[in-house]
């Protein structure tokens, strides 16, 4: 339970965040505990993380501001462990170095400019900027389904910590506005809700040109069936060496030099006999 002193500040901090949040953040406190805060870092343009919707938590000591927040985020990014403890010079795990006058903006604006480098700390990952592209293009995606938290489990423990298949039901509740968004924006861009891929325009899966014609030949006609069949064995025989196609004829031709031979020899015995 937050003391009297930090749920003031936290009050204040709010309304303050609230009415001039910075570039980039967006973060209330939950309903049921002041000391649960939510936040939303959209990734800035010219970095991997340009659009994307990284939902995470603050969850504060009850005697803030003398002591920092254990900080999260769970949205998968290519970037942080989702949904596990990271080790800043703001969070928990640096209590010391923690400076009171610090607050909520100050800490996720220092988390922004964490994510946008490229240093290492407990919970960091490294990924290319390909692959965080493609985290920030499914962004919207995880957070309105819980999308692979089923599968993300991470052994995440702890108050704040969203465990498995629960991550679209609480982002539902701490969100509506922002879910409602994502999934007006997944039926306009037809994103299949179970992989976050965009739907095929057709039910039959796309292959390459030379694929369609292969098929096309195959199903086609008794001739081109045949022709098929034929290149097959022209196919056989090529790949063969020249030793195994033609043994047969090798072994009957050195059989009738070997005749031949060994009547030459006995017509010379005789000769020689007589």
């Amino acid at each position: 339970m937050a003391t009297p002193a930090a749920t003031k500040r936290l009050t204040r901090e709010y309304a303050t965040i609230s009415k001039s949040p910075p570039p980039y953040i967006i973060a209330h406190p939950s309903e049921k505990n002041i000391l649960e805060w939510h936040y939303i870092l959209t990734g800035p343009p010219d970095t991997p993380y340009d659009g994307g919707q990284y939902w995470g938590t603050l969850m504060f000591p009850p005697d803030y501001p003398f002591a920092p927040p254990a900080i999260r985020m769970h949205t998968p990014s290519g970037r942080f462990q989702p949904s596990t403890r990271l080790c800043l010079s703001i969070s928990d795990f640096h209590p010391k170095s923690f400076n009171p006058a610090w607050e909520v903006s100050t800490i996720l604006t220092g988390l922004l400019s964490f994510m946008t480098s490229e240093e290492m700390t407990t919970g960091s990952v490294r990924a290319s900027d390909a692959e965080r592209k493609l985290f920030a293009q499914r962004t919207r995606w995880w957070n309105s389904t819980g999308g692979g938290s089923k599968a993300q489990n991470n052994g995440s423990r702890g108050a704040g910590a969203i465990k498995a298949g629960d991550g679209g039901t609480k982002f539902r509740a701490e969100w509506p506005e922002l879910d409602e968004e994502n999934q007006k924006w997944m039926k306009e861009k037809r994103i299949n809700p179970q992989t976050g891929l965009p739907l095929s325009s057709s039910s039959q899966p796309h292959c390459s040109p030379d694929m369609a014609g292969l098929r096309k030949r195959a199903n086609g006609s008794a001739t081109t069936v045949g022709a098929v069949v034929q290149q097959g064995q022209v196919a056989r025989e090529v790949g063969q060496s020249w030793l195994g196609r033609n043994k047969w004829r090798i072994v009957i031709g050195t059989l009738i030099s070997y005749i031949i031979v060994a009547r030459v020899l006995g017509e010379g015995s005789l000769s020689t006999a007589a």
